[in-house]
């Protein structure tokens, strides 16, 4: 039986940080980088068009911060689990 991937989308507005964690996912079996966005407002449209299984999401970020981005994309993107970092 064939698993399948663990879409990710990951957020933060360090792009060395989101390389990091980039490589931390992607040593991860069964785990996909979908996208990769440096602000809150990106991550919420990147949501609703990807509807990934996993976002990591950092709370300080620009244009809008993490837990209003969480709050948007929880409404648009309901079956994506966040994990804020």
């Amino acid at each position: 039986m064939e698993t399948s991937s663990i879409r990710v989308l990951v957020v933060d507005d360090s792009e060395p940080f989101r390389r990091f964690v980039c490589s931390i996912v992607q040593a991860i079996p069964n785990m996909q980088i979908m996208f990769e966005v440096s602000d809150g407002l990106e991550a919420v449209r990147k949501a609703e068009e990807l509807q990934p299984d996993l976002i990591t999401l950092d709370i300080g970020l620009p244009k809008m911060n993490g837990i209003e981005a969480a709050r948007r994309i929880r409404k648009l993107s309901p079956e994506s689990k966040i994990l804020f970092i």
